[in-house]
């Protein structure tokens, strides 16, 4: 009867727990939709300015400009890992985090400096207790992302690269290509090469990058100079790139979040068809039992 017990309460705590994760799944699922839709209505105006800063950038490179200069020597690379505040989303995390961990290790081996700028509570959390202070580090808000924490992560970066104490910035999250499919993107902010300026809007699969056509851009005339329109548009490239990330993630946070309270109720599922097997197993041998004692039991006395 103990192990009857015992298995009925882990029956118990299963059936809790799977209330949970579909609790939480069906949320996910409610609010993916709504993420969704706000990084797909930030996308035009992104491939937008992306394709304004290419024809601009065509009438002529400047690199004289600060934000489009390479910079001889690599000595210290911003990484920007955009994430969650909450857990119970896969990998969604994990993944990234040992990445930006692994590159700055890399880095480090080649005598080379690094930083981190982390948006969401697990990666600050993840580089805080590893000795790695993040520069900068926005909690409470990846579910929700806002254009402020856009801007004081480009005001950052720009400051940063602009005075030459930043040689590269990469930035790392997490794109949500439906309400299903999540995919790791690395996509180098700063500095801007010129096969990127001449494809503006490239695939997100990198294999297929050899498919698209570098588009030629008409010659324009510029008022004020090309120089000058492109001091005005970097920052708002920037910027711009960052948020679009911010809202692509918080997308991805949703889809994986809902795949996995998805994976782990169905898990749930089959451990307690296997507990209620064992129980009904349990059961039966313990019925059993009980009525070979009392067979037993009658037999005694009848031979008395």
């Amino acid at each position: 009867m103990a192990n009857l017990r015992e298995i009925s309460r882990r029956m118990s705590s299963i059936r809790s727990t799977m209330q949970i994760t579909r609790t939480m799944e069906m949320i996910s699922t409610a609010r993916i939709q709504k993420a969704l839709s706000r990084a797909e209505d930030a996308l035009p105006y992104k491939d937008a300015i992306t394709n304004m800063l290419a024809n601009v950038a065509g009438a002529g490179l400047d690199e004289s400009q600060p934000l489009l200069a390479t910079h001889a020597e690599e000595k210290h690379v911003l990484f920007i890992l955009i994430a969650s505040d909450r857990g119970l989303a896969g990998g969604f995390n994990i993944l990234q985090q040992r990445a930006v961990e692994r590159e700055m290790r890399d880095l480090a081996a080649k005598g080379v400096e690094s930083s981190v700028i982390t948006c969401g509570r697990k990666p600050t959390e993840y580089f805080t207790y590893r000795k790695i202070k993040p520069v900068l580090s926005f909690v409470g808000i990846s579910s929700e992302p806002n254009m402020d924490e856009a801007d004081r992560i480009a005001s950052y970066v720009m400051d940063g690269y602009a005075s030459g104490a930043i040689d590269r910035v990469e930035l790392l999250y997490w794109h949500a290509r439906n309400r299903v499919d999540q995919t790791q993107v690395t996509e180098r902010l700063l500095p801007i090469s010129r096969e990127r300026l001449m494809m503006p809007n490239p695939p997100r699969d990198p294999e297929a990058i050899s498919e698209v056509e570098h588009e030629a851009y008409p010659d324009y005339a510029f008022e004020p100079s090309a120089t000058e329109v492109l001091g005005y548009l970097m920052p708002a490239y920037i910027r711009t790139v960052i948020y679009h990330a911010l809202l692509d993630s918080a997308a991805a946070e949703h889809g994986a979040r809902r795949r996995a309270m998805q994976s782990a109720t169905d898990n749930a599922k089959e451990v307690l068809s296997t507990l209620g097997r064992t129980y009904n197993r349990e059961r039966q041998g313990a019925i059993t039992t009980e009525l070979n004692e009392i067979i037993g039991g009658a037999s005694a006395l009848e031979d008395n």
